[in-house]
């Protein structure tokens, strides 16, 4: 096994050398960038890849709040470093959620077999796409906890962005479950109610049969 990346500092504490998935919690935009833009910005300064899924209505603030921090995006997308996405095509190809082809699409963004020679990637997701549909979300929960798998191989961060005025407690409380790490109050934190993808999933996908 290789040995673990150096910790990278972030939101007041550090991402350890492996299974860098944060579910990170905001109550506004304001509070994300300020969370988000030290640890993004500290990542073009590294070399490293950025990733950006946002949603295609955000997009113009999104590269203005880059601008405003200092970050040249126009010449970091011209180069490669800066990758941005629209969150709505990059889950809901053809309109819906296939968590296999997500699996891949990330395995393929991982930096073991990306290209461009980047030390590793800094993926940050905003997730309110799935607030459009309940599939949606009973789909992401199951994602959420099978793509630790992927995660666990790789020594990228991957930072999963929730607003909490759009998911229910009830979510909120599964994506507690399925990330080992997480972002409260604007501090990350180990995450002492993460629980292992197979347990999860068995619990989970028993709940919804007794439901059914």
């Amino acid at each position: 096994m290789s040995v673990p990346a150096a910790p990278i500092p972030f939101a007041g504490s550090e991402l350890p050398g492996r299974s860098r998935h944060v579910c990170a919690f905001f109550r506004s935009d304001d509070e994300q960038y300020r969370v988000l833009l030290p640890f993004i910005k500290d990542g073009f300064a590294c070399g490293d890849k950025a990733v950006h899924v946002v949603n295609p209505a955000r997009r113009a603030d999104h590269v203005r709040r880059l601008d405003a921090a200092g970050i040249d995006s126009t010449a970091a997308q011209r180069t490669g470093q800066l990758e941005l996405r629209s969150n709505a095509d990059t889950y809901l190809r053809d309109g819906r959620f296939d968590q296999d082809r997500m699996l891949e699409a990330f395995e393929q963004l991982a930096s073991g077999t990306a290209k461009g020679g980047f030390p590793l990637s800094r993926i940050v997701c905003q997730m309110d796409w799935a607030t459009e549909s309940r599939s949606h979300l009973a789909a992401l929960v199951e994602f959420e906890s099978r793509v630790n798998d992927v995660w666990s191989r790789h020594d990228d961060a991957v930072i999963c962005v929730y607003d909490l005025a759009k998911f229910a407690g009830v979510t909120v409380l599964d994506m507690v479950r399925t990330h080992p790490l997480v972002i409260i109050g604007g501090i990350l934190q180990q995450n002492p109610f993460f629980v292992p993808p197979e347990e999860f999933l068995r619990e989970h996908r028993e709940y919804r049969e007794g439901r059914d």
